[in-house]
């Protein structure tokens, strides 16, 4: 890791529009990936650079807050955005006064990286490796064929690494980091892209959430708290889930409840009735 000294942020307190009517039980940084939260995940990637703690790792929330600020504890600084979110900058410019002078390491709860045992050598520390606290670093995948956006043919990967000089002049109000920092640090010649090899998922739609899902589990994952009489293949169970009928492909919530005679494919079951289709590009 370099010398520079750096606190990390991840941004949770975004509404999910995408992943409705999921995020209208719970926030999309509690979503689970695996039968773990999303948040939880981002959590021990940073805990694994030697970031952890209160004055070490923050945490925003706004939309169904509450239930973030619980779910954090005292792992992390909370701020709270009770009028909304305030978008990728905003958040930032909100924690200006706990940031006081450090490289801001900012991470999205939502994006899913494979977990670094699974992939070694294939990690976010490749954005502070070397870093003299000057430039401002992102994560990047290839550009898909066809796409024409992102930064000189490459795309946002889930984390950022952002200099005090960028991130002191940020504002607590809503916009979004393309605008205040990425794209005038690409125009000053400031912005390095920083390759990451291992697999990256926005989990922001139904289909990608469920791509995660399945990814994270390699196969068919039951929480020993689940109850399976009927069939499961390849696919999650949370803990205290029920499932009776058939499922493949599938994630089954955390007590949900799938009764004899269902038949569930390439879907998401939350609790006794919804049921939020997400099919596979395969499917």
């Amino acid at each position: 890791m370099s010398g520079t000294s750096v606190a990390a942020l991840i941004l949770a307190a975004g509404e999910g529009q995408r992943l409705r009517p999921l995020t209208t039980l719970v926030p999309k940084a509690l979503c689970p990936v695996a039968n773990v939260a999303l948040l939880d995940r981002a959590l021990a990637r940073v805990a694994g650079l030697g970031l952890s703690g209160p004055s070490r790792v923050a945490v925003n929330a706004a939309y169904l807050a509450d239930q973030v600020i619980a779910h954090v504890g005292e792992r992390a600084q909370v701020s709270h955005e009770p009028d909304g979110p305030l978008g990728t900058s905003g958040g930032v410019g909100r924690l200006r006064g706990w940031i006081d002078g450090r490289g801001a390491l900012v991470g999205n709860a939502d994006a899913y990286l494979a977990d670094p045992q699974r992939e070694p050598g294939k990690d976010i520390a490749a954005l502070l490796d070397g870093w003299n606290g000057d430039t401002v670093r992102m994560l990047t995948k290839p550009v898909p064929p066809g796409d024409t956006g992102g930064f000189s043919g490459r795309r946002f990967a889930g984390f950022s690494l952002l200099p005090w000089r960028y991130v002191r002049d940020l504002a607590p109000e809503f916009s979004d980091l393309v605008r205040t920092v990425w794209r005038p640090a690409e125009a000053a010649g400031d912005l390095e892209l920083i390759p990451y090899e291992g697999v990256y998922i926005d989990t922001g739609t139904p289909a990608t959430y469920l791509a995660a899902n399945l990814h994270a589990a390699g196969g068919s994952l039951v929480d020993p708290a689940a109850t399976v009489t009927g069939h499961a293949d390849g696919s999650v169970i949370g803990a205290g889930a029920v499932v009776e009928g058939r499922v493949s492909g599938c994630v089954i919530w955390p007590g949900a409840r799938v009764a004899a005679g269902e038949n569930l494919t390439d879907v998401i079951r939350a609790g006794t009735d919804m049921t939020v289709p997400a099919p596979t590009p395969a499917s």
